[in-house]
């Protein structure tokens, strides 16, 4: 059954006040490979509040992630996340947090390598500042830390 986005964010944040949405003026930074997919390392991001075995869960407003282990299967994980229904990400974590396809593009030798850990995040975080001025550099400084090449990030 489709989702009723505009009446189901309405009601999550009836007790803000009205949202104003994020306009971004200016060009996205684009950063082609340097060498093909098939030799970088990748990082799998999701926004589908994934938490590992007894990590703690998410809140409203957390612009914090989890770690995830690349080798972490569906009996570890779990997922906590006010913005959408988490009853199929339960059932089977790949489709907010694809982790064994991307095992699969590793072994097939479609990505160099998965980068392990794996991230996640709750979206639906209502202060655009508190992303772009905390989750977002944090990650990103955890990617280039880590020397990742791509990443590829799942909304939920």
């Amino acid at each position: 059954m489709p989702v009723e986005y505009i009446p189901r964010t309405r009601e999550l944040y009836r007790d803000y006040a009205p949202y104003r949405w994020v306009v971004n003026t200016d060009t996205p930074p684009w950063t082609p490979l340097t060498r093909p997919i098939s030799q970088c390392r990748v990082a799998l991001i999701s926004s589908g509040g994934i938490l590992y075995r007894d990590q703690p869960r998410f809140h409203r407003e957390d612009a914090t992630y989890r770690e995830i282990p690349k080798d972490a299967v569906q009996a570890d994980l779990d997922v906590w996340h006010f913005g959408y229904r988490t009853a199929d990400a339960r059932a089977d974590h790949n489709c907010v947090f694809p982790l064994a396809r991307m095992r699969e593009l590793e072994a097939d030798g479609t990505i160099g390598e998965l980068a392990d850990p794996a991230y996640s995040f709750m979206g639906g975080i209502y202060s655009a500042r508190k992303v772009r001025d905390e989750l977002a550099p944090r990650l990103a400084d955890e990617l280039k830390r880590r020397r990742i090449d791509a990443f590829y990030l799942v909304p939920a």
